[in-house]
């Protein structure tokens, strides 16, 4: 039988009735625009990071962006990135009008490399935009001091990596500033697009709030040039439902990683590094292949579903070119590009399916 790289319909079908019944208590509430479930779902996301505020918003992108506005990040400004990760990153400083200056990761961690990020600050600098890519954090204190050295902002991007946990600590926990996506392929996801930002400030919280109301905290009263982005009501009810059964799905997750890690060890193939100081959710499990379009083609041929987890790095992308990057300019990401290949990983895979995966994986690499 196939193998699919996520089985959306599975994990959908495994919480089928409680989804129904979220959907019922919408539709029967006639609220379907920042209600109850909005708030219950916020306040339940908060406490679950460890924090004291979680603002819904309509997408992990606009998370993101209303972020920075709300810290006044705009023309003029730098925001540091990593050069390896989903364009989503970048895109949110150009929205803002800030410029993205990209940082090359650690090589084991594919996470930005805290190493390189001094060399990339300028008088312009004003936050420092870590990814958690893959599920796995990065690594966050040294970036933390770093920030606290040069009077920076640390925003996390925590797209991939709900429920991870930093040094026992978890994402999102205490005074930290996360953006989130609940697209419907993360770890925590609804049926359809949706976000969150999660910070232990009020008046930041209160900002993005407002921002993501048409710049309105009371109807009709607008303070600021805002936008639409708001959470809906359905997928909150959604995001309820799921939340409740993430670590139990997390807990799968690492389960299939730690199959993974034991039956892959003779491919040769580059595996995942975790460090002693990460506890990773596994959005993705990603290999590294140097025939990458062959080794893909060979499992595909098995019915083993792949997914390349990215392709092309943001500073080679079109939408960048006027930033005149070329290739060469950062040659770990262009390499980890070339390479990578994320195998199939879910909450409902069966011990069968990974078993057939480790299989096929250790006859064709």
């Amino acid at each position: 039988m196939p193998i699919p790289f996520l089985d959306m319909r599975g994990i959908t079908a495994a919480m089928r009735e409680d989804l129904i019944a979220a959907a019922t208590r919408v539709i029967d509430s006639g609220w379907f625009v920042l209600g109850e479930e909005v708030a219950q779902f916020e306040r339940d996301y908060a406490t679950y990071c460890e924090t004291q505020r979680c603002v819904g918003v309509g997408n992990g992108l606009e998370a993101l962006t209303l972020a920075l506005r709300a810290l006044d990040i705009g023309p003029g400004d730098e925001v540091i990135v990593p050069a390896n990760t989903y364009i989503a990153t970048w895109l949110a400083v150009s929205h803002v009008g800030a410029r993205p200056v990209p940082v090359e990761p650690d090589e084991r961690t594919y996470n930005i490399d805290p190493t390189r990020i001094e060399a990339a600050i300028t008088p312009r600098t004003r936050v420092i935009l870590p990814v958690h890519l893959y599920g796995q954090p990065a690594d966050l204190d040294p970036i933390l001091d770093i920030a606290r050295h040069h009077g920076l902002v640390v925003l996390e991007d925590g797209a991939q990596a709900q429920g991870a946990r930093y040094q026992g600590r978890r994402l999102g926990a205490g005074q930290s500033l996360v953006a989130w996506s609940f697209y419907p392929g993360k770890n925590l996801g609804a049926l359809g697009d949706g976000g969150g930002i999660t910070c232990g400030n009020d008046v930041l919280a209160d900002k993005v709030a407002a921002l993501r109301n048409y710049g309105s905290k009371v109807k009709y009263h607008n303070e600021v040039i805002g936008y639409n982005s708001r959470l809906d009501e359905i997928h909150a009810a959604f995001l309820r439902v799921k939340l409740a059964r993430l670590d139990a799905d997390n807990a799968r997750r690492r389960h299939i990683a730690a199959r993974y890690t034991a039956g892959l060890d003779a491919t040769g193939l580059t595996l995942p590094f975790v460090p002693n100081w990460a506890d990773p959710v596994w959005h993705l499990y990603v290999v590294r292949h140097p025939d990458r379009p062959a080794f893909v083609e060979r499992l595909s041929g098995e019915g083993i579903g792949t997914v390349i987890h990215y392709p092309i790095p943001p500073h080679l992308q079109p939408a960048y070119a006027d930033m005149g990057y070329e290739n060469g300019d950062f040659p770990i990401s262009e390499a980890m590009h070339r390479e990578v290949v994320s195998l199939p990983i879910g909450p409902t895979m069966s011990d069968e399916q990974v078993e057939g995966v480790i299989d096929a994986v250790n006859r064709l690499a």
